[in-house]
Order: C-alpha cells, then structure tokens, then sequence
C-alpha cells in the first residue's frame, strides 16, 4: 500500500514538472502533448506494378449466330479425268423420202469430158503431193497405208494424253506390228527426242499389258518388253525410246506423246488437229 501511494506521488510531480515546463516553454508543450494543424497533402505516389492476373472466371453465355459470309471465288479447274467407255451404236433412222424424178440427160460429148477428167486427175495429182509435203514437213506427221502418227510436243500425263488424240480424233499410238514400232521409233529421233508415251498400260486386274483400245498385247511380241508383265502399279504405263524398246514409266509423269489417225476408206487423209 506504501509503495501504490509513493508510486502515485512520483506520477503527480512528473505531470506537475511537465506543467510547470509547458507554462515557460510553450513550443515545448505545443509539441510534445497538444496535437498539431492537419498538414497539406502530399505528392500523389507513383503508379504502382500490375498485379497478378486472377483465375479465368465462369464461360459466358454463347453469343449470337454471325451472319452468312459472302460466296467465295471460284477455284481453279481440275484435272481432266479419265475418257468414259465407248457407247453403244445408235438404231437406224427411218427411210427418207424418194427425191423427184430427175431430168432427161442429153447426149454425151464424151471427147470433152475425158480431157476436163485428164486434167482434174492431174490437178489431184499435184494436191496429194502437196498434201503430202504439208505433212511430212511442215506437220511433221508419218504415216502408213492405213494409219497417220503426230507427236504431240506438250507434256502431259497417260490420262491427259489420250484424252487430248480423243479431242483430236484419235487415240495414243499402239505399236501393233514391228514396222509400225520401227516407224515411231525412227519419228522419235528424227524429232530430237529420247522417249514419249505411247498408249500402252498394263491392265488392272492381271496385269498384263493392253493397247489403249483395251486389245491384250500378244506374248509373241518381239520388239516390245515382254517384262513389263507384273501386277499393276502406278508404274504400269509405258514410254517408247528411240532404239524402239518399251520402258516402265510412272502414269503421272508428264511427258511428249504419239497421236494414232486412221485412215478414212476412201484412202483420203484423216483430221488432224
């Protein structure tokens, strides 16, 4: 109890002192126990670095469907497919009317006529012979008693090709006999070229080879490759070279090829395009 009063007596005279010190120091008091004026504002700090991004929140609901957008170009042309099989024959057309009856004929003056027939037989004469030259020279075209054979300088692949001699009004070359292989061969080097393609491909279901009129090639063939029997591949067309052999070749490499024209009956020169 002593010591709770003497504690007391000390704490009154430290407030007396502190009184007593107020009244003859006022900054003293001012400072140490009366607050002081609120002060100005400070400067606004700097802009403080960003934050680490929360967690992604809940999916929003799916929005509206956009409109149709505008119909695109159109895209470039494909390839030419394969030519289709050959149609059937159509029926025969009904008779015709018979014509008028003609005028009765005068008598001949056969003299006059042999010499305007001598002369047009002359004229045809000269007209083969210039047809002839068109083709050996300026078209560049061989031929036999029944065929006509044009190489076709631009590359293109078994399936292009043969529809390109179709467009033309022929078909790919089939060497069927020695001298008609002899004959490509000798149009080849003559040309300047190695090979083309001719229309030879080996069949589908046994592998064997068939002309492009779908005819089997004979196994007696002595100037072809008889060794190009085998299952068909991808490499089941073939090429001719100027030696006369046949080679394997990929049905997808672009190459030169050799156009077949049949004759028309009456011996005259077939279309070629």
């Amino acid at each position: 109890m002593d010591h709770q009063n003497r504690s007391r007596e000390i704490l009154l005279l430290l407030v007396l002192s502190t009184i007593f010190n107020c009244l003859n120091a006022v900054d003293v008091c001012s400072n140490t126990i009366l607050p002081g004026s609120k002060g100005d504002a400070g400067e606004q700090g700097d802009k403080g670095a960003q934050g680490r991004q929360g967690k992604a929140g809940p999916q929003g609901q799916t929005g509206l469907t956009g409109e149709l957008g505008s119909k695109g170009e159109v895209g470039r042309t494909g390839k030419t497919g394969p030519a289709g099989e050959k149609g059937d024959h159509g029926g025969a057309g009904s008779d015709g009317l018979s014509g008028f009856k003609g005028k009765a004929g005068t008598t001949c003056d056969c003299g006059r006529y042999r010499k305007l027939v001598g002369q047009l037989d002359i004229t045809v004469s000269k007209l083969r012979d210039t047809v002839k030259f068109v083709k050996s020279v300026i078209l560049g075209v061989k031929e036999t008693q029944e065929r006509l054979y044009l190489i076709v300088k631009e590359s293109r692949t078994y399936a292009e090709a043969q529809v390109n001699c179709e467009l033309r009004g022929g078909t790919l070359a089939m060497p069927k006999t020695s001298d008609a292989n002899t004959l490509m061969a000798d149009y080849v080097a003559q040309t300047g070229l190695t090979q083309v393609l001719i229309g030879l491909r080996a069949e589908e279901n046994t592998g064997g080879l068939v002309y492009a009129d779908q005819t089997p090639v004979r196994n007696d063939t002595g100037w072809g490759l008889t060794g190009l029997l085998g299952a068909s591949t991808n490499t089941s067309c073939v090429e001719l070279v100027r030696t006369g052999a046949w080679n394997p070749v990929e049905c997808d490499v672009t190459l030169y090829y050799v156009c077949e024209f049949r004759k028309s009956r009456r011996g005259g020169p077939a279309t070629v395009l």
